[in-house]
């Protein structure tokens, strides 16, 4: 059964569980900055009203962002209550990228399709992400800056976890219960080890290791394009619930 929430929800869950180093509420609005490392760390998250007209809102984010040395972005739910935003946003100039979705699965579920792979060893757990960890976890194909480990430890109940066998770590992912959601990120296998069942069993370890802790549903983003991503997603029980896209200011 795939779990019922609001997005709003859901988006406020998920940006306890990736959050930036800096942050500023504007009424229902959050400013975020991590350093320029992704999207999500790096954005406004509107999920209401800012307090004050949209002159006045665009004035402060702008500040906040000149402050960090970052271009002023919004991460934009595909929701109702938000399109009156995007399309005022598109009408200044800022650009649309980085189309993305919000897939999500009941947790038995998808335990019950990640059963532990024959000839792969149970995952290992750890608190923060060890120098092999963060080289083994690729993002949008390029390696880690320094900064990430920031915005990567910056959670309530973060765990990371790799697999490691004889021939070195195979995969690792990140992963963070709120509000017994249990969110997933960073899931990354190394390249000479795909289509060997690697990311189904550091899934299936993972959602193991949330059940414990009274998790009962769970929730990644996936890009748009990403189509291998989304089919195995897809085979092991996930379903879209909501679409988002980013919007960044025009230049100057």
């Amino acid at each position: 059964m795939i779990p019922e929430i609001g997005t709003v929800e859901l988006e406020q869950i998920a940006s306890l569980g990736w959050q930036g180093t800096s942050h500023q509420q504007l009424g229902e609005w959050l400013l975020r900055a991590g350093s320029g490392f992704t999207g999500r760390a790096n954005s406004v998250l509107p999920l209401g009203s800012p307090g004050c007209s949209p002159a006045e809102a665009l004035a402060v984010i702008g500040e906040f962002y000149r402050q960090h040395q970052l271009t002023p972005m919004f991460q934009v739910a595909h929701t109702p209550d938000i399109e009156d935003l995007d399309g005022d946003l598109a009408d200044r100039g800022w650009t649309l990228f980085n189309a993305s979705g919000v897939l999500v699965a009941d947790l038995d579920t998808a335990i019950r399709a990640c059963p532990p792979q024959a000839g792969l060893p149970p995952a290992v757990f750890a608190d923060r992400p060890s120098p092999e960890w963060l080289a083994g976890y690729v993002y949008r194909g390029t390696p880690l800056p320094d900064s990430a480990v920031a915005v990567l430890e910056n959670a309530a109940n973060v765990v990371f976890c790799s697999l490691v066998d004889e021939d070195g770590q195979a995969g690792v992912v990140r992963g963070v219960v709120t509000d017994r959601w249990l969110g997933v990120t960073a899931l990354t296998v190394d390249q000479t080890r795909r289509r060997a069942g690697v990311g189904r069993q550091l899934m299936g370890e993972l959602m193991r290791w949330a059940a414990p802790s009274g998790a009962h549903s769970v929730y990644l983003q996936v890009a748009d394009e990403n189509a291998a991503a989304l089919g195995f997603y897809d085979r092991i029980g996930f379903a879209r619930h909501h679409g988002y896209h980013y919007r960044r200011a025009p230049a100057g």
